[in-house]
């Protein structure tokens, strides 16, 4: 199935079942820049104050003085928020509590600490955007620099960790190291990402009718921005509501980090009793969010004449920043996927998390694994290459088998699936065809060259912590038929709203028409996870399942006795309520109104927990996820010799979610989720000088994929016959398992390096990641 396969007109199936590919649900809002976001909402609120901050010049420092008089003398200025200020904790931490809203003594009788270049000292509040700018630039601060920690090398050397000691073992790695036949050590630095979504971070607080701190807020994570905005402002949950419309993406930069911005906007509307918003331009988004983790990796692999790997030991070290944030279990999932689709019998892997002056690096599509199937995938190709065997021929003879367990002893469901998809790829990308064709170009040209690759994806689903895979959600039916479906995930741009709405038509047999989808609100679903972890579609679909489920149940014996017919009899479809023994049928609306003069209860709660999870973090055994996600990616590209330079020549794609709930929706997160991932491996390269600066902090300078890295022939499949059992409607994840299909890009670069080392060369080629042209040149040199 190709995109083009799956386009359809926007009425074309008004029942929207699961399975049709439906448009998404704000496609015409967006498109036609209807759609509203957080920023937006402040014009509903003339008189709101916007709030600017007062970044501080260095990486670490002490800070000396603040003074805000001349602040205050600015026209439209009308407060300056600093840490004398807050109420309740001065801290937004999500994981543990060092994340300071403003800057704090680190130990009674200290001066406060900047922990970060461009940390935030206070924030002015303005009635303009501009005043509020005018007024930052006239506070006066002093600091004292430090020292400052900015890389994971200089972190290592100072041991500089917020934690250490995550491992999982299995096998016997010391001794299979010894008896293999080859060993290889190596090494590899893997560098962040700026999620750069298309809207900045923003939030509008303000004191509702009732008392309440509401607080509208591009966040990921509704429910723990209201506990920390409670925590900053000395409240209780109950006392704060917050809602979230749509973001305009989020990719996991929105999961903790909109917390002190939500915050900021709230102690201003606290003290002022006016609303207040905080929206930051590109370039502070840049400098005050965090990042996806730099990794570092050292490694030593034993592998066998025909290219098994046999053992790994493998040190893992990621850049946490400042604060730990995510850091910890983001370190975890790499720990979990340092095997990609591999069985490796003697392993050992170990990680730990380094504490540097850079801002905290958080969530990011993917949550640490794209980094651990990274080295994997780096190391396979550095065996092949060793051994003169084609890299494809060692990926597949490491595969999973069926029955096989990971290196944490989970046995991987459907193993079999990940060998299929890559023969099947090989096929309809025509392997075996174009790889003749490539080693032909090359021989034929000097300082061009082209490289193959395909690699395959296996990723977990679930999240690591437990207690986050469940789901709520609040159905209603109102009289005239129609429905509000509120659940806790949150919108930004995947189609979440999208499925959502084809669950709920679906399981009460009515047209999408039928089924509004509300904005995300802590006061109608409590106490939400995350949307993340690929998991907002299994769990919110789950949850909604069940609150329409118990819907019909109670509707059906009262259908029953108006049909006259029993109740298994009773079908809802189409907006009708019939019977299989072909009674007249009952217009939805005419059953639920006389269903409620009758004191039928016409809304339901729904609940969902994802089962059979366990994981033991000390024995590192257990059964972390629920289900694994595959696919499989075959790139062509071309290498000038000269510059570096590169182009992807052609691109197909065979991926693996299940049964689909919606194609389109799914195509869109596979294309998309591997242009981000290509970026991320190979021109996303962040620079911070050695003042802690971040500057690529614009995208001047931070270079991001565009239009015209797409591939002039782009082919992407769904497995067909992939039906995922327990999982609502037999689908599969899509979120971030496609990002990592991006890595045959960089293998295939890889492949094209190589083909500029002297003829007959058996040698690991060594590239930078990311990938940039720059990266490759020096790599040409190395193997010439």
């Amino acid at each position: 199935m190709s995109l083009i396969d799956v386009k359809m007109p926007v009425d074309a199936h008004p029942n929207g079942k699961v399975g049709q590919p439906v448009p998404h649900e704000s496609a015409l809002l967006h498109v036609t820049g209807a759609a509203l976001y957080t920023d937006d909402l402040g014009a509903r609120y003339p008189h709101a104050l916007h709030a600017w901050p007062v970044c501080a010049p260095h990486a670490h420092a002490w800070l000396d003085s603040l003074d805000v008089s001349g602040a205050l003398q600015v026209r439209g200025v009308v407060r300056v928020l600093t840490a004398r200020d807050v109420p309740g904790m001065n801290d937004t931490g999500a994981a543990r509590h060092d994340e300071p809203l403003f800057p704090r003594p680190p130990h009674e009788g200290q001066r406060p600490e900047i922990l970060f270049h461009s940390m935030p000292v206070a924030w002015v509040l303005g009635e303009t955007e501009e005043a509020a700018k005018q007024g930052a630039a006239r506070v006066v601060a002093t600091y004292t620099a430090r020292d400052a920690i900015l890389s994971i090398d200089a972190a290592i050397a100072a041991a500089s960790y917020h934690v250490e000691g995550q491992r999982i073992r299995r096998g016997d790695p010391d001794q299979a190291l010894q008896t293999a036949s080859h060993t290889l050590t190596g090494t590899l630095m893997i560098g962040g990402q700026e999620h750069f979504y298309l809207e900045a971070h923003a939030s509008l607080a303000l004191i509702d009718e009732a008392g309440s701190m509401q607080v509208h807020s591009s966040t990921q994570h509704p429910t723990e921005t209201q506990e920390v905005v409670a925590r900053v402002l000395g409240l209780t949950s109950s006392e704060v509501v917050i809602q979230q419309l749509r973001m305009g993406g989020g990719f996991g930069g929105k999961e903790t980090q909109a917390n002190p911005f939500a915050s900021i906007a709230a102690l201003g509307a606290w003290l002022t009793k006016r609303p207040v918003k905080v929206r930051l331009d590109r370039m502070r988004d840049f400098m005050l969010s965090g990042k996806r983790h730099p990794f570092h990796a050292v490694f030593r692999v034993g592998f066998s004449n025909d290219g098994l790997i046999e053992a790994l030991d493998c040190q893992l070290t990621s850049d946490g920043g400042y604060s730990l944030d995510l850091s910890f279990p983001v370190l975890g999932r790499a720990l979990f996927h340092i095997d990609n689709a591999y069985h490796l019998p003697n392993v050992e892997v170990r990680g730990r998390v380094a504490k540097t002056h850079t801002t905290s690096h958080t969530a990011f599509r993917g949550f640490g694994g794209p980094q651990g199937m990274v080295v994997i995938e780096d190391i396979i190709d550095r065996v092949a290459r060793t051994l003169g065997l084609a890299p494809d021929v060692v990926r597949a003879r490491n595969f999973y088998r069926a029955g096989q367990t990971t290196h944490y002893e989970e046995t991987v469901k459907d193993a079999e699936r990940i060998e299929r998809i890559f023969t099947t790829l090989k096929e309809i990308g025509s392997y075996d065809v174009r790889k003749a064709e490539v080693e032909a170009f090359n021989r034929a040209n000097l300082h061009t060259k082209r490289g193959l690759a395909i690699t395959p994806v296996k990723f977990g689903i679930s999240f690591t912590a437990k207690y986050y895979n469940q789901a709520g959600a609040l159905v209603l039916i109102y009289k005239d038929g129609s429905v509000q479906v509120n659940h806790g995930g949150t919108e930004m741009g995947q189609g979440l709203h999208t499925k959502m709405r084809q669950v709920a038509a679906d399981a009460l047999g009515l047209p999408l028409t039928s089924i509004r989808i509300m904005p995300t609100r802590t006061d109608k679903v409590p106490n939400t996870s995350a949307t993340a972890a690929s998991a907002g579609t299994d769990l919110n679909g789950a949850a909604v399942k069940n609150a329409c489920d118990i819907l019909r149940e109670r509707l059906t014996p009262f259908a029953a006795s108006k049909l006259g017919c029993n109740e298994d009899e009773v079908v809802f479809a189409n907006g009708f309520v019939t019977s299989t023994t072909a009674k007249a049928p009952i217009i939805f609306t005419q059953l639920v109104n006389d269903a409620y003069h009758e004191r039928i209860q016409l809304s339901a709660t729904g609940f969902y927990k994802t089962p059979d999870l366990h994981y033991d973090p000390i024995a590192g055994r257990g059964n972390p996820f629920y289900y694994y996600s595959f696919g499989a990616a075959l790139s062509e590209v071309e290498v000038d010799g000269f510059t570096g330079m590169y182009s992807t020549r052609r691109v197909d794609l065979l991926h693996d979610v299940g049964d689909s709930l919606s194609p389109i929706v799914d195509m869109g997160q596979i294309e998309g989720g591997f242009a981000q991932g290509v970026g991320w491996l190979t021109q996303e390269e962040l620079v911070w000088d050695k003042t802690g600066m971040l500057r690529t902090s614009n995208a001047s300078t931070y270079k991001l994929p565009s239009l015209g890295e797409c591939p002039p022939i782009f082919n992407t499949t769904l497995l067909t016959d992939a039906r995922n059992e327990g999982v609502i409607r037999g689908s599969k994840a899509v979120g971030e398992p496609p990002l990592m299909l991006a890595m045959s890009v960089r293998e295939a670069i890889r492949d094209a390096v190589a083909a500029f080392a002297p003829e007959g060369q058996r040698a690991p080629v060594l590239l930078a990641c990311p990938s940039t042209a720059e990266a490759v040149y020096w790599a040409i040199q190395d193997v010439r």
